[in-house]
């Protein structure tokens, strides 16, 4: 077989993936300081990511090494379960971020937690759905006109997913929407309180905001124009025009631990504490949310 180049991208993206979160997983699943909710959104995220960086490694080998429909197939419900629970699971961490500041005094509480894997069992539950649905028949194997861009998934699987993502984006732009206000709001009361200046209330208040806009923004990027594909094309479409809408959308995944796990400082603590090789069961700081 004559390897194409956009295979080999994907697959050298999916190695990067699989690096950059299985360093996210190790540090939350051994550092006991790391059980509060945000951190066990955060490793559910990575956990997601990580899979669906293997998932491209796997589906390069099993295209040009161990070709086979069945493994095609199992492949492809990987993928679509890892990258489901991935956007899910960005979803769930902007809904923790909202009830955080909605519920200051009573998020620290048994209730907080108990919500926190309902969530992930709502997001793993409904992802792991998605991506059985290829191995369980719904795919075009046996029928390539009803194939969407991206084969061997069905065109009205492909425009499911889609549809959910929409849903997704919409609800975050809502609640990062009703994350500003909030943080405006709290921010203008410190400054009266406090007697600050306007000036240094509107820096610590737009430099929040451009925060929000980064994660939004980012996320909108990678994923839109796949979703949009998704919708109009079908199996007829340049394959050139689906590499170049699924790389960036790959590439979610890549960003992902920059901005939800390698920017919290507790993180930070226990990498820096790894690299210098002083690393220690017990961690002395104290997690935050």
């Amino acid at each position: 077989l004559v390897l194409n180049p956009w295979d080999v991208v994907l697959c050298v993206t999916g190695t990067v993936i699989s690096c950059e979160n299985a360093v996210v997983v190790v540090v939350i699943f051994y550092t006991p300081a790391f059980r509060a909710p945000t951190f066990l959104l955060i490793g559910s995220l990575a956990a997601a990511d990580l899979l669906a960086g293997l998932g491209l490694i796997l589906h390069f080998a099993f295209v040009y090494l161990v070709p086979s429909e069945v493994l095609r197939l199992v492949t492809v419900g990987l993928l679509v379960t890892s990258f489901t629970a991935s956007v899910s699971g960005l979803l769930a961490i902007t809904i923790d971020r909202y009830l955080s500041l909605c519920n200051a005094l009573t998020y620290y509480s048994e209730k907080t937690v108990t919500r926190t894997y309902v969530m992930l069992v709502l997001t793993w539950g409904t992802s792991v759905c998605y991506g059985l649905l290829p191995i369980a028949g719904w795919n075009c194997l046996k029928e390539p006109s009803a194939c969407s861009i991206v084969k061997p998934l069905m065109k009205n699987h492909l425009i499911i997913l889609s549809v959910s993502f929409f849903m997704v984006f919409a609800a975050m732009l809502q609640l990062y929407l009703q994350i500003c206000r909030i943080v405006c709001r709290h921010a203008q009361q410190i400054a009266v309180q406090r007697h600050f200046l306007p000036s240094s209330h509107d820096v610590a208040t737009r430099k929040g905001i451009a925060t929000l806009a980064v994660i939004l923004g980012t996320f909108a990027s990678c994923w839109l124009p796949f979703a949009v594909f998704g919708l109009l094309g079908d199996h007829r479409s340049p394959p050139l025009y689906t590499h170049l809408t699924l790389l960036p959308a790959t590439s979610s995944s890549v960003l992902n631990p920059l901005i939800y796990a390698f920017r919290h400082q507790d993180i930070q603590k226990v990498l820096w504490t790894l690299c210098c090789g002083c690393f220690s069961s017990s961690m002395p700081f104290r997690s935050r949310s």
